[in-house]
């Protein structure tokens, strides 16, 4: 189901009404923590066991759990096969384990999650063998049959609603000055929430300064923040002290905040999966909301390079991700539909134009420039050596140049092209 559809619910109300404890595998410590605060202000009582407590946190949290306090609990996959947990699990009447964000179990999907491979062991180590349901917003086929397999489900019913919101506008700039076009964006729409994604925690650390300092108030979340200050953070975009969070990747799965207008990328995200996982921030209250993403070709480039870096000892994993930033940077390209785009990469069929997205809503015109493109082909082929774009761009608008060194004629028309 997309994102806002209700998947929480799916797996929140039977754990209300199932005899025993819901267990909740969950990879964010931000989405436990927003989903736990929710139950609990609706009286559900619930928890989580994460990274976020220290050991004395932990180990009362876990006493409580053993005392039948909670009806639901949200643990990380990296706690499961722990000799502390599974001995308090194993002790416990478990009525259902639901994997969210199950796409984290495919090296298929982004976000892969080496210890959700541990979800089916620690299924089979329990005395009986809960329900077992998995739940995602972004599974391609191959995606599909990995959370099949990978979680040795049992028979399943597999339900598939659609990935399209159709209140999300969507749109590909290219500014020259990204900031710039923030700032801008930001004018036009005064005391809106959104947020803004960004690549690193450097990045995400220019923005959030650039903007509060423009007169913008902006908070940050990412990896290197201590736990005391992301929770913090959060919770100033969560409850609108700050209307604006610059983030990594790792402010994305299951935030909850209803009011979020517009989800800018400042950055190229690295498959289609991300991107629309993290664009589906945007527009939960169901009324119009915008995603917007900043395209530049130097961030094909970063974006390459993070894939390198991260698959160093896994070529296959690399082919794969490397595919998948290749078909993200067609979504920035193409001048089709971007709504039927992003349908078609997830086997949903459109209706190939949506008008609700800058492709469709802008004015396209068809030019026959076969006679300009061979000018400038002649031209480059007549330059003494290979140079980089800003000396062929001046050889082709007739500059001289110490690399040049030597002027050619082009037409005007062929210069503008």
């Amino acid at each position: 189901m997309p994102t806002g559809a209700g998947k929480s619910v799916c797996y929140q109300i039977p754990a209300v009404f199932l005899p025993g404890i819901t267990l909740v595998i969950s990879p964010l410590i931000s989405l436990m923590k927003d989903q736990v605060a929710a139950l609990n202000q609706a009286g559900i009582p619930a928890a989580f066991l994460n990274s976020s407590l220290n050991s004395g946190q932990y180990r009362k949290a876990l006493y409580f759990a053993s005392q039948g306090r909670y009806k639901i609990i949200y643990v990380a996959p990296e706690r499961l096969l722990t000799p502390a947990f599974l001995n308090f699990a194993q002790s416990m009447n478990i009525s259902m384990i639901a994997v969210d964000e199950a796409h984290c179990v495919s090296q298929w999907g982004q976000n892969f999650r080496p210890s959700y491979l541990d979800i089916a062991e620690f299924a089979q180590k329990l005395p009986k063998r809960p329900i077992l349901a998995a739940f995602t917003a972004t599974a391609t086929g191959p995606v599909k049959d990995d959370i099949l397999h990978m979680l040795n489900l049992k028979d399943p019913k597999l339900l598939v609603t659609g990935f399209d919101r159709p209140n999300l506008y969507f749109e590909v700039q290219q500014p020259r000055d990204k900031m710039k076009a923030i700032q801008y964006y930001l004018e036009e729409h005064p005391g809106q929430s959104g947020i803004i994604y960004c690549q690193t925690r450097k990045e995400t650390e220019e923005v959030a300064q650039a903007l509060c300092e423009a007169g913008f108030p902006c908070t940050r979340y990412h990896a290197g923040l201590d736990d005391t200050e992301r929770s913090r953070n959060q919770d100033d975009f969560q409850f609108d002290r700050v209307p604006l969070i610059a983030a990594t990747s790792a402010f994305g799965m299951g935030i909850n905040k209803s009011n979020v207008r517009f989800v800018i990328h400042y950055s190229l995200p690295q498959s289609l999966e991300n991107y629309y996982q993290e664009a589906g921030r945007a527009g939960r209250d169901g009324a119009p909301a915008e995603c917007i993403l900043l395209f530049a070709p130097a961030d094909i480039m970063v974006s390459k390079f993070l894939i390198e870096c991260s698959n160093e000892d896994n070529p296959d994993q690399e082919r794969r991700d490397l595919h998948r930033l290749n078909q993200m940077v067609d979504y920035c390209k193409t001048t089709a539909c971007l709504r039927a785009t992003i349908l078609s990469y997830f086997g949903e069929t459109s209706a190939g134009t949506c008008d609700n997205c800058s492709n469709c809503k802008g004015e396209w015109e068809d030019e026959d420039i076969s006679q300009e493109a061979a000018k400038i082909s002649k031209a480059i082929d007549a330059m003494p050596r290979a140079y980089g774009l800003n000396t062929v761009r001046d050889f082709l608008a007739g500059a001289s140049t110490k690399k040049s060194g030597k002027r050619i004629s082009i037409t005007s028309k062929a210069t503008a092209v």
